[in-house]
């Protein structure tokens, strides 16, 4: 049985506050006016997105969340009773090509004396956590097809930031030699702090890759699932809430194909 339709919907983020609450609560109240029903906004701070275990349709924690793109399929994949909500943010990175595409920005200290990958043997690497693809699965895809071994082996110490936000101030501070982040979380990070670009600076981007998508309980009934995708893919057609997305670094929602994120290779 689907959640009742008197009740609020609950809208869960595991993306903040990489990307900032802000944009989560834009969103929720757009769903709200959409479906005709309050909606209630939680944010998962410690892990990029849920596993099996973690699984928060399963739990009646939310009826929608925002969450890292392996996600789909690990829950999908597993027999979790979740759907996919086919639209996602278009961020104005030009790299992104007006798609809902994202990059995995590998950084460094401005001075660091690294130019390439393999020249980060024995430094120190920061993550945000291990459930993120950007900034861990993409590295292990690195290193594996570079032939350099595991994390272990490669760097001299590997420890969580908890937020790709928190990993790009202990790189550019100099506590850790290298991250990958979140490209999306780093121009907007730029943009509060214009001398951060002198403090760090990117030596690969890994990608495009899908970008976090938004998944829903398999609960949640047709109808509601289809005010969210309507509301979504016409936020832009309001120009004050396109004057609000800007302020997030967002253009709007494009539709989304499922079947990207299903490739998505999950590394141990």
């Amino acid at each position: 049985m689907g959640p009742r339709a008197d009740r609020p919907l609950r809208l869960l983020s595991f993306l903040a506050p990489s990307l900032p609450e802000g944009l989560f609560q834009l969103v929720g109240e757009r769903i709200a006016a959409a479906t005709r029903r309050p909606v209630e906004i939680d944010f998962e701070t410690s892990v990029s997105g849920p596993t099996l275990e973690t699984d928060p349709f399963a739990s009646g924690r939310a009826d929608l969340a925002f969450v890292c793109g392996p996600s789909w399929a690990v829950l999908r994949g597993g027999g979790a009773p979740v759907a996919f909500i086919p639209a996602a943010p278009v961020f104005d990175d030009p790299r992104n090509g007006g798609r809902p595409v994202y990059f995995s920005d590998v950084i460094v200290p401005a001075g660091h004396p690294s130019r390439r990958f393999e020249d980060l043997r024995g430094g120190r690497w920061v993550y945000n956590d291990r459930e993120s693809l950007s900034g861990w699965h993409r590295m292990i895809e690195r290193l594996a097809a570079a032939g350099l071994g595991s994390p272990e082996r490669f760097y001299s110490r590997v420890f969580a930031s908890g937020a790709h936000v928190r990993s790009i101030e202990v790189v550019a501070s100099g506590e850790a030699d290298v991250s990958a982040v979140d490209s999306n979380a780093l121009i907007l990070a730029r943009r509060r702090a214009p001398t951060l670009s002198e403090r760090l600076r990117v030596i690969e981007s890994w990608g495009p890759t899908p970008i976090q998508p938004l998944l829903a309980s398999a609960a949640l009934d047709e109808r509601t699932r289809g005010a969210v995708l309507s509301a979504l893919l016409t936020l832009d057609r309001d120009a004050a809430t396109r004057r609000d997305l800007a302020r997030y670094g967002v253009l709007r929602f494009a539709p989304a194909d499922p079947g990207s994120y299903e490739r998505l290779i999950a590394a141990p």
